[in-house]
């Protein structure tokens, strides 16, 4: 599946429950993630897109860490099944295991 596809499916499944996921452009900032996802309740996530399987490249893995070291939840998603994961974790309906791909955790992958 191409990472096109799933970004859009990412952006419909955010705004299905009530966010908003617009593209991150920081201009002379590579690495930072593709998308801020947005929550009701002042809920904010970091979402790197990638094509299924392939891996972060190091500016986004140190982004990750950045982010993550200011107490921001930060995912790699590269799969339908890991948009519905994100979705089940944000929403509370689901409980983070291994391959919801918090991005913190990527590099073990």
């Amino acid at each position: 599946m191409r990472e096109s596809t799933l970004e859009r499916r990412l952006v419909r499944e955010v705004e299905c429950i009530g966010g908003r996921a617009p593209k991150w452009v920081s201009p002379g900032n590579r690495g930072v993630p593709d998308r801020i996802v947005i929550l009701p309740g002042g809920r904010v996530a970091f979402v790197e897109m990638k094509a299924p399987g392939k891996p972060l490249a190091p500016l986004q893995v140190r982004w990750a860490k950045i982010l993550s070291g200011l107490g921001h939840r930060v995912y790699r998603i590269d799969s339908d099944e890991s948009i519905d994961r994100f979705i089940a974790e944000v929403t509370g309906d689901g409980v983070q295991t291994p391959q919801v791909s918090r991005v913190r955790d990527a590099e073990d992958h």
